[in-house]
């Protein structure tokens, strides 16, 4: 009898071993059958089995599917015909949006839970996607912030052929996220090192090095009247000295760039427009020039208008910058919800005699707009 239970135990023991080993391959398995996302003919079809729920929807890039359930308990649904891009997208089950189980790839978030990825590719390969070229190298560091109080972090991508132990030094592109993203965003979901190693083998960019880093000047805070000055502030005495004592970075303004989405471009604007002593190039994509009033936005205040905030922001701007700066590059797209404020951020400038160079694109509040935005904006750098 003790023989009988001693075999039934370990029998028991190696099917429990078995089954976290495969789920430790594929962690998914271990709650969810695959069903991976369909890419074909330019359609994508999303399957996920949730034999018990009433109803099931796809919220994706700018549409919601509808999905069906089988007897089996799994709900399909296929999109139309979609052009080349990377599309973000969410199940929603029953009202709780969830990400996609059988899908790796997902776009992080500082304040919830991300959304999955899915790529339908160009014929030929876009910029976005990974191809078969020389690539470089994304780095992550962590350190403690005595300007904001906490630990953070920041990435750092060298282009192909960078040699810490060469002579050679490069540019720098400090690339700044958007509200609700994290360090990770421009390469987990902007693909900007795989942007930049094709357009630098095509010999269309000249190679850089870039920087990501969390974008929240107040700790545990997105949104703070304080935000923007501490983390310009933490960026120019923590970040940047960091980096160029342990990256073969140039050190002049010529050298330095700095560029952002929506928080990110208002964050770049102030940054740059600020400091022409620390950069030369300066990109603002989709940007939330809103935000320099935010601490108005709490009284109530009618934020069409913003030039006396503008002013309050950058009160020695003037055209003097135009021979300090080679560019202020600000882009917002047609269906955009910030379209007004950009005109209005740009009417304000123009009001200074202050030189931009102006991009008006179609396409909303999108990554599929950034994407593009960036790599326009590479082209033009350390020329």
């Amino acid at each position: 009898m003790n023989i009988i239970i001693r075999s039934t135990l370990i029998s028991a023991s190696i099917i429990i071993l078995y089954s976290f080993s495969t789920a430790a391959q594929n962690p998914a398995s271990l709650f969810f059958p695959s069903y991976k996302p369909v890419v074909k003919d330019s359609t994508i079809r999303f399957s996920l089995k949730a034999p018990a729920a009433r109803q099931a929807i796809v919220r994706m890039e700018g549409s919601t599917l509808t999905m069906q359930k089988n007897k089996a308990g799994v709900w399909s649904a296929t999109s139309k015909k979609l052009a080349p891009d990377i599309y973000a997208y969410n199940f929603v089950v029953d009202s709780l949006s969830i990400i996609d189980p059988a899908n790796p790839d997902m776009r992080s978030s500082y304040t919830g839970t991300g959304q999955s990825l899915i790529t339908v590719p160009g014929f030929p390969a876009e910029p976005w996607e990974v191809q078969d070229v020389p690539h470089g190298a994304v780095t992550r560091h962590v350190f403690k912030s005595g300007i904001i109080g906490d630990t953070r972090d920041y990435y750092v991508y060298t282009p192909p052929g960078y040699d810490p132990a060469s002579e050679k030094k490069y540019p720098v592109l400090y690339l700044l996220h958007g509200m609700g993203d994290d360090a990770r965003g421009w390469f987990q979901t902007g693909m900007a090192d795989m942007i930049t190693d094709n357009l630098v083998s095509k010999n269309k960019i000249t190679p850089m090095i870039i920087v990501t880093t969390l974008g929240y000047g107040v700790k545990g805070a997105v949104a703070d009247p304080r935000s923007f000055d501490q983390f310009t502030k933490s960026l120019i005495e923590e970040i940047i000295p960091q980096i160029e004592k342990n990256y073969k970075a140039l050190t002049s303004s010529s050298g330095r760039a700095i560029a952002g989405l929506s928080m990110g471009g208002a964050q770049a604007a102030m940054a740059g427009l600020r400091n022409p002593q620390l950069f030369q190039w300066v990109g603002a994509f989709s940007s939330a020039f809103m935000m320099y009033g935010i601490s108005e936005m709490g009284k109530g205040r009618n934020l069409s208008s913003l030039g006396d905030i503008y002013d309050k922001t950058f009160p020695s701007l003037d055209s003097t910058i135009n021979k300090q700066l080679k560019l202020l590059w600000i882009s917002c797209g047609k269906s955009d919800f910030l379209w007004g404020n950009n005109k209005d951020f740009k009417k304000w400038l123009s009001g200074k005699k202050i030189n931009y160079h102006e991009i008006e694109t179609t396409g909303a509040h999108s990554w599929m707009v950034w994407r593009r935005n960036l790599i326009e904006f590479q082209q033009l750098l350390f020329r």
